[in-house]
């Protein structure tokens, strides 16, 4: 199973938000290029970077996602406002490994297919879940999608992944939570990365035993040091199935 180590940028600083409000971020006092650069150094293969001002269609911290994407030594899958092809295929030319989108699948899902037809292992779709609908705008709006319906819009697209995430969940009821990633991965093509799960090493080791689940974002457990990168990536290496001796 891949570790994404995460991080998210709002105005210029590196955040996390409690049930995706983004009025009332928790701030955290570190340099985001080199958080970027230490996931490399502890193992990490790739990163998720979502810029909660490019949700808001606001640019400003353009700069500086392009210095993370340049120099934080690992592919970098980049989320956040990319709601048209010009957009998406801006961030890939700047070197994104990978970008997501969500808003722009939602409202012209023929688009959204030719983009990931075109970029082939580049494009990612974004299922963001509140009270059972799939949210747009920055998680803003209802749309008029289940996230059943949403990912079946989707079944011949070859989307390079599939992030799923709970936004009003409160992590007290992690059983619902891995029940609704694991029944949507079980609907989807493509592989379904694991979103707003994972708050300690238990957490990942249940995750790897779901054959449906190809991956997880870590970000809240990383910045509140309750798991750190090189923890998070051993427990989910494959874990040796025991074999009999035979004399």
């Amino acid at each position: 199973m891949m570790i994404y180590p995460t991080m998210e940028l709002l105005d210029g600083r590196c955040v996390t938000l409690d049930k995706g409000n983004l009025d009332a971020p928790m701030v955290w006092h570190v340099d985001p290029v080199e958080t970027a650069k230490g996931f490399a150094e502890a193992g990490a293969q790739w990163m998720h970077l979502t810029d909660f001002n490019a949700l808001q269609g606001d640019d400003s911290n353009a700069a500086l996602v392009e210095e993370i994407i340049r120099t934080a030594g690992i592919p970098v899958q980049l989320g956040g406002g990319i709601r048209s092809r010009e957009r998406a295929e801006y961030w890939i030319d700047k070197g994104a490994g990978r970008v997501v989108i969500g808003t722009m699948a939602a409202y012209d899902p023929a688009a959204a297919s030719e983009l990931a037809k075109y970029h082939p292992d580049q494009i990612v779709l974004a299922v963001d879940i509140w009270q059972g609908q799939v949210m747009t705008e920055g998680w803003r709006k209802s749309g008029a999608w289940t996230p059943e319906a949403f990912i079946a819009a989707f079944e011949n697209t070859p989307f390079a992944g599939i992030v799923v995430t709970d936004i009003d969940s409160d992590m007290s009821d992690l059983e619902g939570q891995l029940g609704q990633v694991s029944a949507l991965a079980g609907l989807a093509k493509s592989p379904v990365i694991a979103s707003g799960v994972v708050r300690s090493v238990d957490d990942i080791s249940r995750l790897k035993y779901l054959q449906t689940i190809s991956g997880a974002l870590v970000g809240r457990a990383l910045f509140n040091k309750t798991i750190t990168v090189a923890e998070a990536l051993a427990a989910a290496q494959p874990t040796a199935e025991p074999v009999a001796e035979f004399l």
